[in-house]
Parts: C-alpha cells; sequence; structure tokens
C-alpha cells in the first residue's frame, strides 16, 4: 500500500501475480516484452535438414551463416520445440534469406511486421503480414521475409514434428563467403 495515497502500487501488485505464476503447475513468459530467454539463433549448416537449392549440403554453399544470422535473429528458448513451435525476433529491416520447406508452415507476427515476397524470385505475390495476422507457406513455396523498421516478433508453426522438416536455402538474402 502507498502509504500517502492509500493505495496499492500497480507495478508491485503485477510483479506479485507474475512470481504467483512462476510456481504454478503453468509456464509464463511474454514474448513482447521479456528479453529473459531469448538467445542468438545458432544455424548449423551441417544438419541434414539444411539443404542448398541445388539438393547439396547448405555446408557446401558459397554462404556464411554466422554473418547471415549473428545478431539478426534471435530464438525463445521458453518456446518448447515438443509443441512444433519457434518464438522467433528478427532485428530492423533483417531479411531472413529466401528458403522452402517440405512441409506447410503457418508463421504469426506478435509485434512489428515482416514483408513477404514468395515465388521463385518473388515474382508471385508480396505482403506486409502486422501484429495479429498470419500467413501460410504452402510446402516448396520460395520465400523471402524481411522485417519492418520496428524488427518482428513471431511464431512459426508446422503441421509434423520438426523433426520432419527440411529448408532447403536459395541465394538471395545471404551474407556471402
Amino acid at each position: 500500500m502507498n502509504v500517502l495515497s492509500g493505495q496499492r502500487n500497480p507495478l508491485k501488485t503485477a510483479q506479485a501475480a507474475f512470481d504467483r505464476l512462476k510456481t504454478m503447475a503453468i509456464e509464463y513468459f511474454n514474448l513482447l516484452a521479456a528479453e529473459e530467454g531469448w538467445g542468438d539463433l545458432s544455424v548449423d549448416p551441417t544438419m541434414p535438414s539444411y539443404l542448398w537449392n541445388d539438393g547439396g549440403s547448405l555446408a557446401d554453399a558459397p554462404v556464411d551463416m554466422e554473418k547471415t544470422f549473428k545478431g539478426n535473429m534471435r530464438v525463445c528458448r521458453q518456446v518448447d520445440s515438443d509443441f512444433n513451435l519457434n518464438g522467433l525476433r528478427c532485428a530492423p529491416g533483417f531479411s531472413v534469406p529466401r528458403h522452402h520447406h517440405n512441409l506447410d508452415e503457418l508463421i504469426i507476427v506478435l509485434g512489428g511486421e515482416f514483408h513477404v515476397a514468395w515465388g521463385k524470385d518473388g515474382e508471385e505475390g508480396s505482403k506486409t503480414i502486422g501484429a495479429g495476422e498470419f500467413w501460410i507457406s504452402r510446402a516448396g513455396t520460395p520465400y523471402i521475409m524481411t522485417a519492418g523498421p520496428e524488427g518482428v516478433t513471431y511464431l512459426e508453426t508446422w503441421p509434423s514434428p520438426m523433426s520432419e522438416l527440411s529448408t532447403s536455402w536459395h541465394d538471395e538474402g545471404w551474407a556471402h563467403r
């Protein structure tokens, strides 16, 4: 209680409620507010599920994964991948290199926006997807996503376990070796 006004401090009340949630049999986190639980996305180009667009290994492609993603893309370690979900953040203006998956993918934008261009060279279409909106990329459809001026926070999910997912990367949007 605030002794002077006789009112509760709303920040202390909110923190107390959050502290109670931590001890409950559920997990709670806010993908938009917290920095806690986020880390740089580390992508291993030798993973067999990462392919170059010609069918070869991404490790043999003329691109630099670390230069491309480091500091530009973060993953939320609090989102349990057993649910086929990734919580991701992209820095303002960062483009996730053009790629496609072997599975349909659902992307839900939580904060900020993405400009998405799809088709072999973006010739099929493009759209800006903002907070509260989603889009579905059909299996085999190449696309590139560019974060808006405030960056973007989003969830991505697939209809099958992520162990069945493969990604074929194309040449657009990379830092090259």
